[in-house]
């Protein structure tokens, strides 16, 4: 290892050890977000794991301790009070779900599930075997059972995807293809009290009438006591999305693999199974779409794929799901789309559709996770000298920047020399930048 990657290992360790928190939890940016996120704690306990298993195990069992009754685990969970974030619990209301922890305060909503896939990371990477094995064997059962939750709950048509009710459920918050659902809907104007804006330039966070929709949606999800088959039956925002069941996938693979060395749970592998091979095919069938060589979101209250190629139409990569060909035509599409000389890959959304911006949170920044999930599903694939170039890019953007939440994919920024936006001292941007470097290529 260089020098330099040593330095910016160390400056990645202090930025986790500093957003850590005494409840056992890690905030992912002082200010911006107070609290724990769930898919943000997945990769953060990666990167915890290299130099510090039990702040990982802690940072784990921590979010999973706020799971409800049915399975669910929710996307925030608000350990502490802090007047930084809106909307807090004192909006969501989680307490109007009758199963709904009773001890944790938290959203109604979830994030992509990548805890199974994150466990058999854990286990790569621990020098003790034995001991994270005991900790796996000791959580599976509550990761079993959030995917019980979405297969017995969030799968409409029985064709193993999972719907999302909420854009901040697909983890890209404000992306450009959620415009069109937009278009079909018409709130409210809120009053509300913006927080983010005070610690971030507003043109890289979204517009207030998107808030509009985001609080409407939350409130038809609040009248309907956070009720699955409710929320189904009136939200506007209904959808598969690629990343969300793309890690579904991947985490399912990985808790068949962890059962099966634990020695235990064989009747949950033969659901697990069951469950994968609909996923894979309903994944293929309805999410991919051949003209675009890309998958996409199906927007499912208007019965219509969205055609647009964003960073999750290439989340599949690290499942199970592509053939060799939809691979191939997937990093042909990449490199197409994303891949020219002049950007880092891989930009949030389709660098050459009009609606990419490339400062405004998910409309078109790289991010560091959603690399660490290509890079890994190019590596899966067989694709090592594109999978080098995003990590390499990745590395390149926090050595440039730092630490930040999102990057510009442009490599000569016309706007002016700093290409990092967002937070700063973003807690999954260090975890994984750990990853990438310590991963023996």
């Amino acid at each position: 290892m260089t020098v330099e990657s040593a330095e910016l290992i160390d400056r990645a360790i202090k930025i986790l050890d500093n957003n850590f928190q005494d409840g056992g939890f890690t905030i992912p940016s002082k200010g911006l977000y107070p609290f724990q996120w769930k898919w943000d704690s997945g990769f953060i306990a990666l990167g915890f794991a290299h130099y510090n298993m039990d702040k990982a195990k802690k940072e784990i069992r921590t979010l999973l301790n706020a799971q409800w009754g049915n399975g669910f685990i929710p996307h925030i969970v608000f350990h502490n009070d802090s007047d930084t974030y809106f909307p807090g619990p004192d909006f969501h209301q989680s307490h109007l779900h009758p199963l709904a922890s009773k001890e944790y305060r938290s959203t109604g909503m979830t994030q992509p599930p990548v805890f199974g896939f994150i466990l058999e990371q854990l286990l790569r990477i621990a020098e003790d075997k034995d001991d994270i094995l005991q900790f796996i064997g000791n959580q599976i059962d509550k990761i079993y059972k959030n995917h019980e939750y979405f297969y017995t709950n969030r799968d409409l048509n029985g064709d193993g995807l999972a719907y999302i009710y909420h854009n901040w459920e697909s983890g890209t918050d404000n992306s450009p293809l959620w415009d069109d659902i937009w278009q079909t809907m018409n709130p409210p104007e809120y009053t509300f009290e913006r927080r983010d804006t005070t610690h971030v330039d507003a043109s890289q966070r979204p517009s207030n009438r998107e808030y509009d929709h985001y609080l409407h949606i939350i409130e038809i999800a609040k009248t309907y006591n956070y009720e699955d088959a409710r929320i189904a039956e009136h939200s506007p925002f209904l959808v598969l999305d690629p990343l969300f069941n793309a890690m579904l996938i991947k985490s399912n693979e990985s808790l068949i693999n962890l059962y099966t060395l634990l020695g235990k749970g064989q009747k949950e592998i033969d659901q697990l199974k069951k469950w994968q091979a609909l996923s894979i095919e309903g994944l293929n069938t309805k999410l991919y779409n051949e003209e675009l060589g890309a998958y996409v979101h199906y927007d499912l209250r208007n019965d219509r794929q969205l055609p647009y190629v964003c960073s999750s139409s290439f989340a599949p990569l690290f499942s199970m799901a592509p053939s060799k060909i939809i691979a191939k035509r997937l990093v042909e599409t990449m490199m197409e789309k994303f891949g020219g000389e002049d950007r880092y890959l891989c930009a949030s959304f389709d660098p050459t559709h009009e609606r990419f911006n490339p400062k405004k949170y998910w409309r078109g920044p790289v991010w560091i996770n959603m690399n660490w999930i290509i890079y890994q599903g190019l590596k899966k694939q067989g694709f090592d000298e594109l999978a080098a170039r995003i990590k390499s890019d990745s590395l390149a953007l926090i050595e440039r920047n730092g630490f930040f939440e999102y990057f510009d994919a442009r490599k000569e920024n016309p706007d002016g020399d700093m290409s990092g936006y967002g937070g700063n001292n973003f807690s999954w941007s260090a975890a994984l930048l750990i990853d990438f470097l310590k991963q023996n290529d």
